[in-house]
């Protein structure tokens, strides 16, 4: 027994009657104009070649079963049938309900075998896995570079074109990546969600509390291959490998300097914007960079965080304080 969809009919029986005048040498005319449930089907030119032997033995689309032709009609109703019991979320195939779940029940069924980590999802145990092969399938075209996921790879090549396709929703900002946008919309909102278990600190990424967690552990796992330095920072240690290779990655699309951290060249950018994000809240005064803010603000609070170990003074900035310790030491550097 065969089952038939309705809203794909129509255009069947259309191609089965242009195959039967082919048959019987009728001329067709695609210049007109073929009404089809309201919606004018505009045919300029086509070639088919249509072997002698070709039979029609219906004129609707066959499914093998009932509920393949539910799966398909549900492509031309948009109906979603399956709803999450825990969430108000509906999908149009149970495996995408059942897959959904997982979400709240914070399953994992999908476990690596080289090491212990579980994935709600087999795609994300697949993407995974290449961290152990060591495979990098994703090459830009632009450069020599390789990339694990199609996903980095994409995000790379923005380095050379200067693409900005995240823009905030409350101005005009626009970023390269997703993250950077999420964490920029966290400046509006306030909205930090992970918090230390061990203090009172919060958290916009979760891996930054992981990482701040090794402040209270002291844990370095990440040691240098061509030195003994330790980290317990990812982005410190690969900082570090390239004081090693010499490596710049990220490319300024204005000029031709490169640098070896994305934020040294989002901080190099606002040479050319004129850009000054960091505004002062007690003045009009606005700084390139952090801490030129940072310091600045020690004009209004009197806070002098730089003491002299030998005597009562205290200082604003690092700088003057390791001037200030030559007067002690007789030191004298500038020859």
């Amino acid at each position: 027994m065969q089952f038939s969809c309705m809203e794909c009919d129509v255009l069947y029986k259309v191609m089965s009657v242009f195959i039967e005048c082919v048959h019987e040498n009728v001329e067709v005319n695609f210049k007109e104009e073929i009404e089809v449930k309201e919606e004018p089907i505009n045919i300029k030119s086509v070639e088919i070649n249509i072997a002698k032997d070709i039979v029609i033995y219906d004129e609707q689309i066959p499914f093998l079963g009932e509920s393949h032709l539910v799966k398909h009609e549900l492509t031309h109703t948009e109906e979603k049938l399956y709803q999450c019991s825990i969430c108000d979320k509906t999908f149009s195939e149970n495996c995408l309900l059942i897959k959904h779940e997982i979400v709240h029940l914070k399953e994992k069924p999908y476990k690596c075998s080289p090491c212990d980590k579980t994935f709600t999802c087999k795609s994300s145990l697949v993407t995974h896995q290449i961290v152990h092969t060591g495979e990098k399938p994703y090459q830009c075209s632009q450069c020599d570079k390789a990339f694990s996921q199609n996903s980095h790879l994409i995000s790379h090549q923005r380095t050379h074109t200067g693409e900005k396709p995240y823009q905030c929703s409350q101005g005009d900002k626009t970023f390269s990546l997703k993250h950077e946008l999420i964490q920029h919309q966290a400046t509006h909102t306030g909205e930090k969600p992970y918090q230390c278990s061990q203090c009172d600190k919060t958290f916009l990424w979760k891996s930054h509390l992981i990482s701040y967690q090794r402040t209270h552990t002291g844990e370095k796992s990440y040691q240098c291959s061509q030195c003994d330095k330790t980290f317990s920072k990812k982005s410190n240690f690969r900082s570090q490998q390239r004081t090693h290779t010499g490596e710049n990655p990220y490319q300024c699309s204005q000029c031709d300097k490169s640098f070896s951290q994305n934020g040294y060249l989002i901080s190099h950018h606002r040479t050319h914007t004129g850009e000054k994000p960091y505004q002062c809240s007690q003045c009009d005064k606005a700084f390139l960079h952090k801490p030129g803010l940072i310091q600045h603000q020690r004009t209004h609070t009197r806070e002098r965080p730089y003491q002299c170990s030998q005597c009562d003074k205290a200082f604003t900035q690092n700088g003057h304080l390791i001037s200030h310790q030559r007067t002690h030491t007789g030191e004298k550097p500038y020859q």
